[in-house]
């Protein structure tokens, strides 16, 4: 919670700057923001060191900023912010793409399809079993919409979180590499990692959507005997960049998720925001309005091939 309002807070003063032609650049809004975070109760510093990337920097996963590769935040190129906190009672990684004017119908087909992949593994529910499942039977529903056109992203979907430790801690990880066994472990209730699809354009643009979410029981229509049946609840409260959705690829159960998932942060931080910081609710009441499709859902189709290959390996693995 108090992670989310400092990020909030520094993208509402951002992107007015920005729209305002006022020079930011990579280094300096990451220096912002961490100026933000440190105001934070319990804050200890960051979590890592924030990757902050604009246009073609975007496209080097593990980019770093300096003042060599330094460039300036405009309303012409997308923005991905890579970022987190230590907190006495928490550690945070989340990760969030922007666009200050008018991305390319290109550049938001491709930012729809990661979110739709986050949102896809965020809602997946699955049998708990001794045998698993681990996070490399998982990790192919993220990418499924993505892969459905022909894009992939060379990393893996999620990781383990430390809670004021590492906020890149194991065994347990989302991926489709297998590590030895002795190295990974299967999900289990509690667990806390990352769901952090991405797709990155040589020279063009990097995106990635990261939330933290924790393993927990879930309830089910059904019961099957002697079976506990596990889900993930998304415990990040940043909303997404609604300049970048094609709503229209949306499948109605993924807009039914964003909305659900926008009313609990403003449920959770707005009255907050209201009070202490109301340009800051101004800039997230705007992006967590309700949103609608305007086709049928017939009219969107997704194959299920990605999700078939993950019930086979489910099968091989504990077979």
């Amino acid at each position: 919670k108090r992670d989310a309002v400092a990020l909030i807070t520094f993208m509402a003063e951002l992107e007015k700057k920005v729209k305002s032609n006022v020079y930011m650049t990579e280094v300096s809004a990451a220096l912002d923001l961490k100026t933000e975070r440190m105001k934070g109760l319990y804050n200890r510093g960051l979590s890592f060191n924030s990757i902050s990337a604009v246009g073609s920097n975007g496209a080097i996963i593990h980019y770093s900023p300096s003042n060599l590769t330094n460039k300036q935040i405009t309303t012409s190129e997308m923005y991905l912010l890579d970022s987190g906190g230590q907190y006495l009672d928490g550690t945070t990684d989340v990760t969030r793409t922007f666009h200050f004017g008018t991305p390319s119908k290109y550049e938001k087909e491709c930012y729809t399809r990661v979110l739709m992949g986050q949102v896809d593994l965020a809602r997946f529910k699955f049998a708990k079993t001794k045998f698993g499942p681990y996070g490399r039977e998982i990790d192919a529903i993220a990418r499924r919409p993505l892969w459905e056109v022909g894009l992939q992203y060379r990393h893996g979907t999620g990781h383990g979180i430390g809670m004021f430790l590492s906020v890149h801690e194991g065994p347990g990880r989302i991926s489709l590499s297998h590590a030895p066994f002795e190295s990974d472990s299967p999900l289990d209730d509690g667990q806390f990692f990352s769901d952090e699809p991405g797709y990155y354009e040589d020279e063009q643009f990097g995106i990635r959507l990261e939330n933290i979410f924790m393993v927990k029981e879930v309830e089910t229509t059904y019961k099957f005997p002697n079976t506990t049946f596990l889900g993930f609840e998304t415990v990040t409260l940043v909303p997404y960049e609604s300049n970048l959705i094609n709503y229209d690829l949306l499948s109605q159960s993924q807009v039914d998720w964003i909305n659900d998932y926008h009313k609990r942060i403003m449920d959770t931080i707005g009255e907050e925001l209201r009070v202490n910081k109301p340009e800051a609710y101004n800039w997230v009441a705007a992006r967590t309005r309700p949103i609608t499709r305007t086709v049928s859902s017939s009219t969107v189709t997704y194959p299920s091939f990605a999700l078939l290959s993950t019930i086979l390996i489910s099968l091989f693995v504990w077979v």
